[in-house]
């Protein structure tokens, strides 16, 4: 039986992740707005975002802060990793291909994550989250069936694969270690991709304009998508976060397409809404569920 407690933090989880699919999905506009290369934005923007990461950490944990620090281990540290590389292969994805193309790859993210959490820590999804997979599924089809004519950027597209698995990793880590302290290793991601791209870098290249987005990119798109992944992922199973993320998918685009004109294909503007409506219909069903046990209980 679930207790009133743990469909409170069900739905905790929900918004947590929601929200830092919202935060993740302006990435595309950011990249499309800054002139600076890719790896000079991926430095400044990681610099940014650590600290922006950091703070929160030490105003949440003040005095236990430090000992955190010190008792952090390989799960803090794989968890680092991921971050990293889901970061780096992001926005390098959406750099180097259009950004619904990057879109419909991560689209397959709640597949992998479910798969990946079954093999590694035995978690099975349940029957809802099969069934708006599925229909998600459905809906990156017909995103599909219009790119499979577009040669785009193999690089691009590589780097959205990448994207996709280290993210189901990172969603698999979090949940299977949810007692582990994860914001400092997402604020130490984000200094790891500084520093992995800093060789590259030309900082001191970088426009007034520019440099004022890319503190913004830092602290609205990552530092506020990490820390709010961080805190939801630990609430929900791994499957329902990697469907919660797909979010992503269809608002990405979206975004880019009313500010840059960048418009997509006839398929995504189809298989789009179809992603979306499996997801929110997914929230939907899971907060009508948990008010009915919640007013068993009550009662």
């Amino acid at each position: 039986m679930v207790t009133l407690v743990e469909q409170q933090q069900y739905r905790l989880g929900v918004t947590y992740v929601a929200l830092s699919a919202l935060a993740w999905s302006t990435s595309g506009l950011f990249v499309r707005a800054i002139h600076a290369d890719l790896m000079t934005i991926l430095f400044c923007r990681g610099v940014v975002s650590g600290l922006g990461v950091f703070t929160l950490f030490f105003y949440i944990e003040r005095r236990n802060a430090f000992r955190i620090l010190r008792s952090m281990r390989g799960p803090s540290l794989a968890a680092t990793i991921f971050s990293t590389a889901s970061m780096i292969s992001g926005i390098g994805s959406i750099y180097y291909t259009s950004v619904a193309d990057a879109m419909v790859i991560y689209a397959t993210v709640p597949f992998v994550t479910a798969g990946v959490a079954f093999l590694f820590i035995g978690e099975r999804p349940n029957v809802r989250t099969l069934i708006a997979s599925g229909i998600a599924f459905i809906g990156v089809l017909v995103m599909l069936s219009g790119h499979a004519s577009d040669g785009g950027s193999w690089l691009g597209k590589g780097l959205a694969a990448v994207m996709t698995l280290t993210v189901a990793a990172l969603a698999v880590i979090m949940r299977r270690h949810r007692d582990v302290p994860m914001l400092p290793a997402m604020a130490l991601s984000a200094w790891l991709c500084s520093f992995t791209t800093f060789w590259f870098a030309s900082p001191l290249a970088v426009s007034g304009q520019d440099l004022g987005l890319i503190i913004a990119f830092g602290i609205i798109q990552n530092a506020m998508g990490l820390s709010l992944y961080t805190f939801g992922s630990r609430l929900v199973p791994a499957s329902d976060a990697a469907l919660l993320t797909a979010l992503e998918v269809p608002l990405t685009p979206l975004w880019v397409w009313m500010v840059f004109a960048e418009r997509p294909s006839t398929a995504t503007l189809i298989g789009g809404p179809i992603v979306l409506a499996a997801l929110f219909g997914h929230i939907l069903l899971e907060v009508r569920r948990n008010r009915a046990v919640t007013s068993a209980q009550a009662h």
